[in-house]
């Protein structure tokens, strides 16, 4: 009976997330379902996973898997955006940027929602702030697919975790990173690092020119409402 009380609270937690909550980075990736590749030159790279080398958490390398078996690596700077299939694992995490978004879905129309909806984790390559003076270009995984055409927000691999909600002594639901990569659509600015003890000062550079939308939420500025602020903004400002 717990049993059944947990997995119930489980996929309610899931399922009950609305469009407005950023996925669950994932580290787990399918290497049994097809991988989507659509590089620089305007060609897509259809394929099986191999894995991901990575350097100081960042993908260096994607390593695929040819027709004949043989492993394929690709350097990530010849890739524009990638979607990958999550393990059964990450699917069931996942789970709380897809459940009922499809109806609402407000990405960016070059994104293939049929994909979104089933399940795949979209990456895409972006210039970003590493630094005062330094940028580079990193591959990063986007958290908020089906509110995304005004602010993108990127997960950030060094991104320490606020406290998350348990259910019977077990984590069921992850707290919200204390930073993400952003940027707003149609800058030509890098995406830059937006974190939790910066978010007062950096909210009217993200929302300051919507006057609907800062009447509304100006007045208490919480890190923990920061899904709601993009997902809201995103429907009320043109």
């Amino acid at each position: 009976m717990k049993k059944a009380l947990f997995t119930a609270a489980v996929l309610s937690l899931s399922l009950s997330a609305t469009a407005q909550s950023f996925s669950v980075p994932l580290d787990g990736f399918s290497k049994k379902k097809t991988s989507y590749l659509h590089m620089e030159d305007g060609t897509v790279s259809e394929g099986l996973l191999g894995g991901f080398k990575r350097a100081k958490g960042q993908i260096e390398t994607v390593k695929m898997k040819s027709e004949s078996g043989g492993k394929i690596k690709i350097d990530p700077v010849k890739i524009k955006f990638m979607y990958i299939p999550p393990s059964a694992l990450g699917k069931l995490s996942a789970a709380n940027d897809r459940a009922g978004n499809l109806k609402k879905w407000d990405a960016p129309s070059n994104m293939d929602s049929t994909l979104m909806g089933k399940g795949y984790v979209y990456f895409e390559k972006m210039t970003t702030q590493i630094k005062k003076k330094k940028t580079e270009d990193l591959m990063l995984q986007m958290l908020n697919t089906s509110f995304s055409s005004k602010i993108k927000v990127f997960y950030d691999p060094f991104a320490k975790e606020t406290i998350g909600l348990e259910v019977g002594g077990v984590t069921v639901a992850g707290g919200l990173d204390k930073s993400y990569y952003v940027q707003k659509v149609g800058s030509t600015d890098p995406a830059y690092k937006l974190e939790k003890k910066n978010y007062k000062e950096q909210f009217s550079v993200l929302f300051g020119d919507c006057d609907e939308f800062v009447a509304k939420f100006g007045d208490k500025i919480k890190w923990s409402d920061l899904e709601t602020h993009i997902y809201e903004y995103t429907q009320m400002c043109e």
